[in-house]
């Protein structure tokens, strides 16, 4: 049976739209690495191994950082339906598949700006098209950084035209190392579609747009050929680089980043701003250890973020909400 279980004192249909908005975080190709187990008094994320990415995200670092999100956007939805939820991450330490439990923390008002948070919610996409040299306005910045900061971590700015310049050389080597890789190329393929499944990124919506030109935009593959990608970081203007940072480190600061990441999205989302992500920078050891030490980071950078005005995108594909329970397996006598 496909039904999804009351929970939390809520209906079948809207544990259903709870999860729908879990499953709408972002995720490193688009592979939604999350499960949920849903209880009468507990909805449980988990990770759903097979959706791991064993070339570019070895550690299950990135995959942490998704289901973190998803975990974010869950709390919302719960915040929007006026539940304050109760969570814990990493209940139980025998059976690390287990990231999170939410449970009914009481009833609360929904302020404003949860308000704002939930309704941005199914309109959030990560935009790979270029964005306009429109710069980031003041009180934006103001809330990007305040959405990080509410999550316990850190979202620092990349200013100037020298320090723009090295991360923009950073990406480019990172892009090259990561191209030169036949098992990085093969995984990517992989997750690479033509549309119809439900899952990775279609291939349409993975290049840039003819027009308004984008110099942080990394075009294909220069691995052989003698040609290098595009990221001049010499522009000073263009969109917004932006690098999300932990408090800590290890798999609960990761965890903490994934939520602290997707408040950062929906905060953008809500101001009519568009992100896209330049993982290669976190994604390459070493490069991730250069772009720590340029930002004077205590910790390792978690996630790049390319942030701007941009055009409207179509959503990636999603997984039917049936698809992301954990069954309960069936007893037979």
């Amino acid at each position: 049976m496909n039904e999804i279980p009351a929970a939390l004192g809520l209906t079948s249909e809207q544990v259903s739209e709870l999860l729908a908005a879990a499953g709408r975080a972002p995720s490193v190709h688009n592979t939604q690495p999350w499960r949920f187990r849903v209880l009468p008094h507990a909805i449980e994320l988990h990770t759903d191994p097979a959706r791991r990415l064993p070339v570019a995200d070895p550690d299950d670092r990135e995959l942490r950082l998704a289901c973190g999100a998803a975990l974010f956007n869950l709390r919302t939805a719960l915040h929007g339906l006026g539940i304050r939820p109760t969570t814990t991450l990493f209940p139980d330490r025998d059976r690390p598949e287990l990231l999170a439990t939410v449970r009914h923390g009481g009833h609360k008002p929904t302020t404003a700006e949860m308000h704002r948070l939930v309704r941005a919610l199914p309109l959030r996409r990560t935009s790979r098209r270029p964005l306009s040299d429109t710069p980031v306005a003041a009180p934006e910045l103001h809330a990007l950084r305040r959405a990080a900061l509410d999550e316990n971590a850190w979202l620092h700015i990349v200013a100037g035209p020298a320090e723009r310049a090295e991360v923009g050389r950073l990406a480019v080597a990172a892009h090259e190392v990561q191209m030169c890789d036949p098992a990085f190329r093969a995984e990517l393929a992989e997750w690479t579609g033509d549309g119809t499944r439900m899952d990775g990124v279609p291939a349409a919506q993975g290049g840039p747009l003819p027009t308004a030109p984008d110099a942080w935009v990394l075009h294909d593959d220069s691995c052989g050929d003698g040609r290098a990608p595009v990221a001049d970081g010499d522009v000073e203007g263009g969109p917004l680089i932006a690098v999300l940072s932990a408090h800590l480190s290890g798999p609960t600061a990761e965890l903490q980043a994934g939520q602290a990441l997707e408040h950062v999205l929906l905060t953008a989302t809500a101001r009519g701003l568009s992100v896209s992500f330049m993982s290669q920078l976190v994604e390459v050891p070493g490069i991730r250890e250069q772009l720590r030490r340029l930002i004077s980071g205590a910790h390792p950078p978690q996630v790049v973020l390319r942030i701007g005005y941009g055009w409207p995108v179509p959503a990636t594909p999603r997984r039917p909400v049936a698809d992301l329970l954990v069954r309960e397996p069936t007893v037979t006598s």
